[in-house]
């Protein structure tokens, strides 16, 4: 059978810190592409190992979805009233836009919303019944008490022998490698 494809290496630790000390010395050496796994919720260990991209995304594509709500909103008042079938109600103008505003705004909340969850979903990758990192030897250990950091392939600075390396340097109780 031919091997499959590399999606990392695996590091596996006994403690908290030692899995905070390893994703912020990995973060310092220039890798980027990594996950962590533990068994609790680790404070501080996410901002070491999230993309920074993720940070700036999500508010662009709900200020978007916004945005886009308010001109469907305006745009679905405006065409009925000034172009498809105007009327002169009251002397009022066909264009009055103080009387969209409230649909204008329920538009807006809507479309935010809409592309607050399923931008979310697209970004972290959902949905995701299956991970390579389930083919890790030791990795049921990560919902009872060991922790772990995997560092991907895909990383730029990923080279398999200076990766291992760089984790055995760490003092991991075990590096393994991840198969996709």
């Amino acid at each position: 059978m031919a091997k499959s494809p590399l999606y990392g290496l695996m590091a596996e630790f006994e403690t908290p810190e030692q899995v905070i000390d390893a994703a912020k010395s990995a973060r310092a050496e220039g890798y980027r592409r990594m996950d962590a796994y533990s068994p609790f919720s680790v404070e501080g260990l996410p901002e070491l190992v999230m993309p920074s991209t993720h940070k700036v995304r999500l508010p662009a594509i709900v200020l978007c979805g916004g945005l886009t709500g308010t001109l469907t909103g305006l745009i679905l008042q405006w065409y009925p009233n000034v172009i498809g079938y105007p009327l002169d109600i009251g002397g009022k103008p066909n264009f009055s836009w103080p009387s969209f505003i409230p649909i204008m705004f329920e538009l807006t909340i809507l479309f935010s919303a809409l592309s607050a969850v399923f931008g979310m979903i697209v970004l972290n990758d959902l949905p995701q019944p299956y991970h390579p990192v389930f083919n890790a030897p030791r990795f049921d250990l990560a919902s009872r008490d060991r922790f772990f950091l995997c560092i991907e392939a895909r990383d730029p600075k990923f080279h398999l022998d200076r990766t291992k390396d760089f984790l055995v340097g760490l003092n991991p109780v075990d590096v393994t490698r991840v198969e996709s």
